[in-house]
């Protein structure tokens, strides 16, 4: 028999899946026996970019694509940032279709022993804002303090979500609503307003939401200061787009009872290196010839004949093609963007051979993908200034809201190296109640010990118990100007004995907003060198800010925690500043969005084998990544693209039950 070759083209999360699981998965039938990866077959994976895997396989910047973790002096045992994904949606391994969470990526980080690196990623229940001017809590928000918008029907006396809720309620019934995967999916395709609206709305009942643009309904229901509330408030321009309305009234409808969101200690992208060093370990077991090839880029494909027939390029000359190669099939693991570029090398030419990419159909689904910019800019500072902090020079008039006291793994473990008595560890590693549970107040989580141990600590235990478990993280904060969203990550590092150094996403903001970060990434008297086309600063990794653009962030931070009329210098100068524009190319989106007039359902089944919309095609190239999934903007978008197409194309049996949660929208099937 003659050896296998199979090609992926990305190495960010979908690449890596797509690997690990041709290499780990188990044949359902006689057909996937035949798919199968054999001992002398290939694996080859391609990279525009030069991930930092491990000690053999180094890089520029930290792996993941759209994830990248950045730790203080690059030093991993110092604190960190995430400037790019930052999370997951835990999932309690519950197989219940209405059980919340990320199956796969708690899956997969399960497999790989992750696990005890896995913690809470707190969000604030009394978020700080600060609108035209005004510094509140959420918590304070009321008919006396009403939020500085003229929103109808009294709307600026609540959160500025309730603008979601009310667009919710237009076409979801309260004791009827999508609760499963399955019903949401099913919402994308029939999910229409049905209630009676005045003559004088835009849209009336019936309607169905998938032909209806999210920021035209929300405009037409919740009038200009309504619209304006909740797009200023909720921090995600993104959220507020003109989407397919039903698929945005799920993702708004995300953070509900019963989600806990969750990270990594190492940093996001210690994912990815685990998966990379696993793809390595099972190619070697097997005996595959794993091909790792970065700094080259998937340049055109074609299929010819059954084959597929692809040309590469080099990271240096990323626009010429360096060399042709053959294989039996393909995975573009990529974004709209790159899709779009390798489409254009053979767009115009005439090709022998299915030239899939360019076919009309094709690249009308392509384009359902709505591409949205981001930015993020993380800042090290060496005193907590957020919060009131006896070492710091000036505390905040409005501190972050972020003070919590935690429990988990890390914090056992913190707390045997300091010689806490071990039968208090054991009894507090078996209380589910208390690991893992973020506690509002010092003295409620000394009282759950107590209640957990059945004993009184000494005052020194006391002290010691609350330094480790104290996180002053996550927030975030949010506000109309440019930075829109802060994220506290405070002292993260793994080295708890290290002097501390402090971290915050000094800004995350998208859209329109990171067009003005950029102008501010070079100095005052400095000259465009690079064409936009050309600027793969995402590739290379964070990029150290200038001090215009740390002015900048210093004058909107001072007005966020000290006032409108405070001065820029109440903030320190941080140790460190970097930022991720997520609009450069090769990605030119941080993350995706469905476009309204597409059924997304037909969409994620068709475009991750694209040959399917083409009559009597069949070639074996293959769309995976978060851009066409069913979880935009999530890692586990991507994975279950990929998890989807080695299911249904590849004979490789299900890495969890799939009956209660569909990798992508089953159309009805």
């Amino acid at each position: 028999m003659k050896n296998k070759t199979y090609s992926i083209f990305g190495a960010g999360a979908s690449g890596l899946y797509t690997a690990w699981r041709l290499l780990n998965g188990e044949p359902d039938s006689k057909q996937g026996e035949e798919k199968r990866l054999l001992a002398g077959d290939t694996l080859e994976l391609y990279d525009w970019g030069k991930y930092d895997f491990t000690k053999e396989n180094p890089g520029t910047r930290a792996a993941g694509a759209r994830v990248c973790t950045w730790h203080y002096n690059n030093d991993s045992s110092q604190a960190y940032l995430e400037l790019g994904g930052m999370r997951y949606s835990a999932w309690n391994g519950q197989p219940g279709a209405q059980n919340p969470g990320h199956r796969l990526v708690t899956t997969v980080i399960n497999k790989l022993d992750l696990d005890k690196y896995s913690v809470p990623f707190n969000v604030s229940a009394n978020t700080l804002f600060y609108l035209r001017t005004k510094n509140m809590y959420l918590n304070d928000i009321s008919s006396s303090n009403p939020a500085p918008y003229n929103v109808d029907n009294y709307g600026a006396t609540t959160s500025p979500d309730t603008g979601f809720s009310t667009i919710e309620s237009l076409a979801v019934d309260p004791d009827a609503s999508p609760k499963t995967r399955a019903e949401w999916c099913e919402f994308y395709q029939n999910g229409a307003i049905n209630v009676e609206l005045p003559e004088s709305s835009v849209f009336q009942k019936g309607d169905k939401l998938k032909n209806i643009g999210y920021w035209n309904l929300l405009f037409d229901q919740l009038g200009s200061e309504g619209f304006q509330y909740t797009a200023d408030g909720n921090g995600y321009t993104s959220n507020i787009i003109n989407w397919n309305a039903a698929v945005a009234i799920q993702a708004n409808d995300e953070f509900t009872p019963g989600s806990q969101y969750k990270t990594l200690t190492k940093g996001y992208s210690s994912l990815f290196n685990a998966l990379f060093s696993a793809i390595v370990q099972l190619a070697n077991q097997k005996g595959i010839i794993f091909d790792y090839q970065p700094d080259t880029r998937l340049h055109s494909i074609l299929d010819q004949n059954g084959k597929v027939h692809f040309s590469l390029a080099t990271r240096e000359h990323p626009d010429k093609k360096a060399a042709l190669k053959v294989s039996d099939a393909a995975w573009l693991a990529m974004p709209p963007y790159a899709l779009e570029l390798v489409a254009q090398a053979t767009r115009y030419a005439d090709v022998e051979g299915l030239d899939v990419l360019n076919h009309e159909r094709v690249q009308n689904y392509l384009s359902s993908a709505i591409m949205q910019p981001s930015y993020k800019i993380g800042m090290f500072f060496d005193t907590p200034w957020w919060i009131n902090d006896p070492n710091n020079k000036n505390n905040p008039v409005y501190q972050a809201p972020i003070l919590a006291w935690e429990i988990t793994m890390v914090v056992l473990e913190a707390l045997a190296k300091k010689g806490f008595p071990l039968r208090y560890i054991e009894k507090i590693n078996n209380c589910n109640t208390i690991l893992n549970t973020p506690y509002a107040s010092s003295a409620a989580l000394i009282e759950a010990v107590v209640q957990c141990i059945n004993e009184r600590l000494t005052i020194e235990q006391e002290k010691e118990l609350l330094a480790a478990s104290q996180r002053n993280t996550i927030g975030p904060s949010i506000t109309d100007t440019p930075i829109r969203q802060v994220v506290y990550f405070g002292n993260n590092a793994l080295d708890r004995d290290a002097k501390p150094v402090y971290g915050i996403l000094a800004s995350y903001d998208d859209e329109q907003f990171t067009s003005f970060w950029e102008e501010l990434e070079y100095g005052n008297n400095d000259a465009e060198k690079v064409p936009f086309s050309e600027n793969y600063q995402p590739l290379i990794g964070p990029r150290k800010a200038t001090a215009v653009m740390v002015k900048m962030l210093r004058q909107q931070l001072a007005a966020l925690h000290f006032g409108p009329q405070a001065d820029y210098s109440i903030i320190p100068e941080p140790l460190e500043c970097r930022y991720m524009d997520w609009s450069l190319p090769p990605f030119n989106a941080g993350y995706h969005a469905y476009a309204a007039h597409y059924d997304v359902c037909d969409v994620q089944q068709k475009i991750r084998k694209p040959s399917q919309l083409i009559s009597n095609a069949d070639a074996n190239i293959f769309i995976v990544g978060e851009a066409y999934s069913n979880d935009q903007a999530w890692v586990e978008g991507a994975f279950c693209t990929a998890e989807s197409v080695l299911n249904d194309f590849f004979g490789v049996l299900p890495i969890i039950d799939d009956e209660n949660y569909p990798f992508i929208c089953p159309c009805g099937r």
